[in-house]
């Protein structure tokens, strides 16, 4: 019984050795791992429009050209947009910093009141943290200018790494498929094809959701007369592309600029309202519709996905975490010996206990079938 035992317990411990030694490579070398697996995504977005320029005989270096053109252009335009909006901003900044004297002077009476601490104690409380708070704010500002450094080097890394995997793109398939036997390859050849759907489903889904959040939720505050409304709207969307931590930080962030933009409580009100209602419209109507339900991650693991991409790769692992567990659950689904990891990602949820029910303790494909049917997953065929 032990020799039937003992290689499957061998080949778990293989396996969490292999994370923790994958996790520890992540965090090694993510200043390199990082650009190349967004360079990656970026260069699957960019396919389609290779291969229309390429049936039109277009070159196939202008082609790649062309189609990096594009991406710059888009970025440049949104590096415009928020730069216009942070030109804005900046303008208000006597305002700014009246509102927020007043929003202090506010928030003292009502600890004063509260807990019977005078403005006087208040003020030598906060002259005590002084020196501490310059030395937390000096040491954020120097991590600040190396994280600069480090995002100017990031993209200027993008372009050339997206340009060299699209002209190299048919010696990297080559080596992937040398990588396993003859006997799998029609395996492999599933699995990148389901990626590629995957990646671009999902990736063209967050440009389209980043742009309807931002008209929808900046469209809605700007109605109300919430000023800076629309760079409310932009940085909502942006930060929501990170599952469920963006979204508490875009309303932290909407909050802040809210306050300081006016003397009212009202409009704090009205701008977490409406970030609330049209967070419901995206998760439940739009956002399913526009993306589909291709894969279904569990949020569990979501969670946990993005906590453990933002320790190891920093604010980009965070935005990268959901593509790549999606792209290793279609990979675990479709191996044999890895997938219990797919189970653990995935969403198809058992209605009955495996204590109970047997048949969901086992691997097979029928068993699997019948769950995604269950839970509304429409995986492409094998």
């Amino acid at each position: 019984m032990e020799s039937n035992t003992l290689p499957l317990t061998v080949r778990r411990a293989v396996e969490l050795i292999g994370l923790y030694f994958l996790g520890t490579i992540i965090f090694i070398g993510r200043d390199v791992i990082t650009p190349l697996v967004m360079a990656f995504f970026l260069s699957i977005i960019l396919l389609p429009v290779y291969r229309k320029l390429r049936k039109h005989r277009v070159p196939e270096g202008l082609a790649i050209g062309l189609s990096l053109l594009l991406l710059i252009v888009i970025v440049a335009l949104v590096i415009w947009f928020f730069s216009s909006q942070i030109s804005n901003l900046a303008a208000d900044f006597p305002q700014i910093k009246e509102n927020v004297k007043i929003h202090l002077n506010n928030l003292s009476t009502w600890v004063g009141n509260r807990f019977g601490i005078t403005a006087e104690r208040q003020t030598e409380m906060i002259n005590n943290y002084n020196d501490k708070l310059l030395n937390y704010a000096g040491s954020l500002l120097g991590g600040a200018a190396s994280s600069l450094t480090g995002i100017f080097i990031f993209l200027g890394l993008l372009p050339i790494y997206i340009f060299l995997m699209l002209y190299y793109k048919n010696l990297l398939l080559r080596f992937v498929f040398l990588w396993f036997p003859r006997q799998s390859h029609h395996k492999v050849e599933d699995v990148m094809r389901e990626s590629e759907i995957i990646i671009k489903s999902y990736l063209v889904g967050l440009l389209i959701q980043i742009t309807y959040i931002t008209i929808l939720l900046g469209g809605i505050l700007l109605v109300i007369g919430i000023k800076h409304a629309i760079l409310i709207g932009a940085i909502f969307a942006l930060l929501n592309l990170i599952p469920y931590v963006g979204a508490l930080i875009g309303n932290i962030i909407g909050v802040l600029l809210t306050v300081s933009s006016t003397q009212e409580l009202w409009p704090i009100f009205a701008v977490l309202g409406t970030i609330a209602f049209v967070q419901f419209l995206d998760n439940n109507i739009l956002m399913p519709r526009i993306v589909g339900s291709k894969v279904k991650i569990n949020a569990l693991a979501t969670i946990v996905g993005v906590i453990v991409a933002g320790a190891l790769a920093g604010v980009a692992g965070m935005f990268l975490s959901l593509p790549v567990i999606a792209v290793l659950k279609i990979v675990f689904d479709r191996t044999e010996r890895l997938k219990q990891w797919g189970v653990l990602l995935g969403d198809e949820k058992p209605k009955h206990s495996p204590m109970q029910w047997p048949v969901f303790r086992s691997k097979s494909r029928n068993v699997q079938k019948k769950l995604e049917r269950e839970n509304d997953v429409d995986l492409p065929k094998e």
